[in-house]
């Protein structure tokens, strides 16, 4: 069993709800990937032969989220589209069955909701949107331009730790300290032994957003993904506009923490794909493509070719 697999009995022991919905933020207008990004979200630009944000709906219904909240903006309809049944497709697909599954499984991960956020005024602004979808039960957030390898999960343990503690739960990584300053970037302390079974927890005891390398409290940086208490939603109400004039999700955790909620986190050592600029997205298609066992033979083999031909000044075929 993975060290990051979730234990269920011990939630249950709790008595406290786990969380099975979860809400990906995802009304951005991608400005780094404009123009391709005018007309085609940025959630769904391909990585191989899948949108990223398929990539991340699968890692909510492999820890068993069958119920995904989609915050959308102006243009983004076609993230729905993309769940939605097209029956015209699939017969003609009917003699091909590979291809046809592929197709079917998009409409079978999850339940799909959509909410509109009228304007971008940050990410707690748009998780408050979520408050009527999921009322005063915990949910997880998943931001829409990274995901992990689903043979490393990260989410079930992030589910379970919630349920135990009934608080705020998020996910670390490790960043080169040089870094710091481009990531929100935790303090912490070790945490309680009797979460010791689930994986690397840390008892959170503040955050700072972006700090330069020498005044960074570790170099741990905070990864996409929360699981929240539905306490959540009232301590949004009452955060202020923060960085950049938003209303911040750090802000209302931070809240939440100063009036007791207790805030653990995962370190997380598994493999994080980042598609949030163009070069981790480029990246990220790259180490894909390269171990996908049906075209990471043939593709490493050509971009072997390539990178010794560019070196050599060779021509670049």
């Amino acid at each position: 069993m993975s060290e990051h697999s979730a234990h269920p009995s011990a939630a249950a022991a709790t008595g406290r709800p786990r969380a099975v919905k979860a809400v990906i933020p995802a009304a951005g207008l991608a400005t780094r990937f404009l123009p391709a990004t005018k007309a085609v979200p940025k959630e769904l630009l391909p990585v191989v032969d899948r949108p990223v944000l398929q990539y991340i709906v699968e890692e909510a219904a492999q820890a068993g989220i069958g119920d995904v909240l989609l915050i959308t903006g102006r243009g983004k309809t076609s993230m729905v589209d993309h769940f939605d049944r097209r029956p015209d497709l699939e017969e003609r697909l009917a003699g091909k069955p590979d291809l046809l599954a592929a197709v079917k499984r998009t409409e079978e991960l999850a339940a799909i909701y959509t909410c509109r956020q009228p304007e971008q005024l940050g990410l707690g602004h748009a998780v408050g949107y979520a408050e009527s979808h999921v009322g005063d039960q915990p949910f997880a957030v998943l931001l829409g331009d990274e995901f992990v390898n689903l043979s490393e999960p990260l989410l079930p343990a992030m589910l379970e730790l919630q349920a135990r503690t009934g608080g705020v739960v998020l996910a670390f990584f490790e960043v080169d300290p040089a870094e710091t300053k481009r990531y929100g970037i935790a303090s912490v302390e070790p945490a309680e032994p009797e979460f010791g079974d689930l994986a690397e927890v840390v008892k959170v005891t503040g955050m700072v957003e972006k700090p330069n390398p020498e005044d960074a409290p570790s170099n741990l940086a905070v990864l996409g993904r929360y699981v929240l208490p539905g306490k959540i939603f009232d301590a949004i109400k009452r955060t202020s506009p923060g960085s950049g004039g938003e209303i911040q999700l750090t802000d209302a955790m931070e809240l939440l923490r100063t009036e007791g909620t207790p805030v653990h986190a995962i370190v997380y050592r598994g493999t994080r794909y980042d598609t949030g600029m163009p070069l981790g997205y480029l990246q990220t298609v790259v180490q894909i493509a390269a171990d996908r066992e049906d075209l990471g033979g043939e593709f490493r083999k050509w971009l072997v070719e390539f990178v010794n031909s560019d070196a050599s000044g060779g021509p670049n075929t």
